[in-house]
């Protein structure tokens, strides 16, 4: 039988630091996955924001 895993994995929301910063209305969010084990710091990915138009830093969220 299989080993069971402890969840490894867990689901992140990424949200835009410009658009946030920038005063503007509505924000730019993305759910995204990732493993606790081998980043166990928070998450920083350049992403499109459909408002800005725009690749953009988006960072974790808690």
């Amino acid at each position: 039988m299989a080993k069971k895993s402890k969840d490894q994995r867990i689901q992140v929301i990424l949200e835009c630091t410009e658009h946030k910063n920038s005063g503007m209305a509505g924000t730019s969010r993305y759910i995204t996955t990732k493993s606790k084990k081998n980043t166990p710091d928070r998450l920083e990915l350049k992403k499109y924001n459909p408002i800005l138009k725009r690749m953009t830093t988006h960072k974790e969220i808690k």
